[in-house]
């Protein structure tokens, strides 16, 4: 059974819908910020009835496009901001140009390596496009960090959120990619109630995790847990998207 309740869903869909220009996720894009359909099914038997209760309306279907004419989309954008797209490139352009693809349509093309071969593929050969396979052809994946001894392209981090719990009189901040299931682990180690204040979705959970600890040094009492007033609290959630 999911550990994720309704208020945990409905601030995930919020702080995505505020990065897509108030469109709503799909349950796709929903399954990639970390709730599944197996965390929002107990509440709903469809997506649409929970952004119905959430006040939004309901997805349209996703248009599908051939593959070829989501590379030529994104060939031309290379062109147009001089470089290879990243997502919040896509999202920019789709939110300003209502015949550029939605980001979800782009999602079935693979990581941004795999895309970013099958564009130089795509590239190659066609009169106008000559410098965007050039790009492609000599494009590196940025190393973000390591973990467990196999570095980690920047453009391959899962999307995740920064929490703020509460147990007693204490606030814990930390990060995850299913803060719901963060609270559950915790809350089995603690001797009193823990309960989740507020999440903040983040392509960038370590940086915005970090954003908060040192706005918050003065009052870290252990580890990750502060002493906060009703006012930090209150900054903090106000942060639908970080």
């Amino acid at each position: 059974m999911s550990v994720m309740d309704k208020a945990y869903i409905k601030a995930v869909v919020d702080g995505l819908a505020a990065e897509n220009g108030g469109v709503p996720p799909g349950t796709r894009g929903l399954a990639h910020a970390g709730v599944t359909k197996s965390d929002w099914l107990p509440y709903w038997p469809r997506w649409n009835d929970a952004l119905l209760e959430f006040g939004y309306s309901p997805n349209k279907l996703t248009k599908r496009y051939e593959t070829t004419k989501l590379l030529d989309h994104l060939a031309q954008l290379a062109l147009e901001i001089r470089r290879i797209p990243a997502k919040s490139d896509i999202r920019h352009k789709s939110h300003n140009d209502h015949e550029f693809p939605g980001y979800d349509a782009f999602v079935n093309l693979g990581a941004k390596a795999d895309i970013v071969r099958k564009l130089a593929a795509y590239c190659e050969g066609k009169s106008g496009f000559e410098e965007v396979a050039q790009w492609c052809n000599g494009y590196t994946p940025p190393i973000s960090h390591k973990s467990n001894g196999f570095e980690t392209p920047t453009d391959e981090l899962e999307f995740g959120f920064v929490y703020l719990m509460k147990s007693g009189r204490f606030y814990k901040i930390g990060h995850s990619n299913a803060a719901g299931r963060r609270e559950y682990e915790l809350a089995i180690q603690l001797p009193e109630k823990l309960t989740t204040v507020h999440v903040i979705p983040t392509d960038d959970p370590t940086g915005i995790e970090a954003y908060w600890h040192n706005r918050f040094k003065d009052k870290r009492k252990n580890g990750e847990w502060f002493d906060l007033t009703a006012a930090d609290v209150a900054a903090f959630k106000r942060r639908k998207f970080m």
